[in-house]
């Protein structure tokens, strides 16, 4: 048995990717995408059809409501191809506009809705700001459920946590990166459970279980197996198809970490109000600056598929 079927025996399998062609291999339950995976996507000669029609048949709508729809299309083909749950992600550019976010989502679910694709099936991905986590908590009040992305700090876990959110995706590559690239040539490369990103993920996974806390913690940008391995026994996990092959690949034994009574952390329990989650996120200097960037770089794709929505 090979580590990836190993794997779903104790964490469900995400596969993070817009190429729903090439989900079926993997046989993941979800899938996730953002709006770099759908950029990298629509630009393949494969599925460039699915952006030309849906532009096509919309094209006297505004560009924003024509970005959802190509959103909402691949998020539909992929459902064909798994049995559980898409997530979708809101603009990044609306990731300080509470009352944007919620616009946006509502829009994005009502598009799935009109496509026979009921609720229990989709997830509206939001970034982790106070805003947007605000917003969230908002969307699930009325049935919509939420995927609270860039999550790089305990405090933002907490908040999600608190106001009910379905799922989060706290990053593990992510982390990593901005701890390999702040010791520069005194970096010494972390085995399993000594990656920052690793780390990050168990005290929030460990936190939630110790407090009964019903969000579900996905982790997310992995850098290579070892961080994968480190995390198996997470409730999810979502994974790039590159990384899928590979645990596909890879024979041995992988031994569950987390979920089994072992990972237990005595962590009291912490609240924080608006001022309280921004001094907190603030005092997380990578926190702070990886938010911030990933910010930054999904508004730089989403302003690029902007551009080939408007030529297309």
């Amino acid at each position: 048995m090979n580590q990836l079927q190993q794997l779903k025996a104790f964490t469900t399998v995400v596969a993070d990717t817009g190429n729903f062609l090439q989900i079926a291999q993997f046989t993941p339950r979800d899938a996730t995408t953002n709006p770099s995976l759908i950029l990298k996507a629509v630009q393949q000669p494969e599925y460039a059809p699915l952006l030309t029609d849906t532009v096509a048949a919309h094209r006297h709508a505004p560009l924003d409501e024509q970005v959802d729809r190509v959103l909402v299309r691949f998020g539909t083909e992929i459902l064909r191809h798994i049995p559980g749950r898409v997530s979708t992600e809101v603009d990044a550019r609306l990731s300080f506009d509470r009352a944007a976010t919620v616009q946006r989502a509502r829009r994005l679910m009502a598009l799935y809705e009109a496509q026979g694709v009921g609720r229990d099936r989709v997830l509206i991905k939001v970034a982790a700001t106070w805003e947007g986590i605000q917003a969230a908590a908002e969307l699930e009040r009325e049935g919509i459920h939420c995927n609270l992305t860039l999550l790089f700090a305990f405090c933002q876990a907490v908040a999600c946590g608190d106001a009910g959110i379905t799922l989060i995706s706290p990053f593990v590559g992510r982390i990593y990166d901005w701890y390999k690239k702040s010791a520069g040539s005194s970096w010494v490369e972390p085995q399993g459970v000594d990656d920052p990103g690793v780390q990050s993920v168990t005290r929030i996974y460990a936190y939630f279980k110790r407090h009964g806390i019903a969000t579900e913690v996905m982790g997310a940008s992995f850098r290579n197996l070892q961080q994968i391995q480190a995390l198996a026994g997470c409730d999810l996990l979502t994974i790039s198809p590159d990384l899928l092959a590979q645990l596909q690949a890879a024979e041995g034994v992988l031994v569950r970490r987390l979920g089994t009574g072992g990972d237990a952390q005595d962590l009291a329990p912490v609240h924080f109000d608006e001022p309280g989650f921004r001094y907190a996120l603030n005092a997380d200097a990578m926190a702070t600056e990886k938010l911030a960037e990933g910010i930054r770089l999904f508004a730089v794709d989403s302003a690029k598929l902007d551009r080939l929505i408007e030529g297309a």
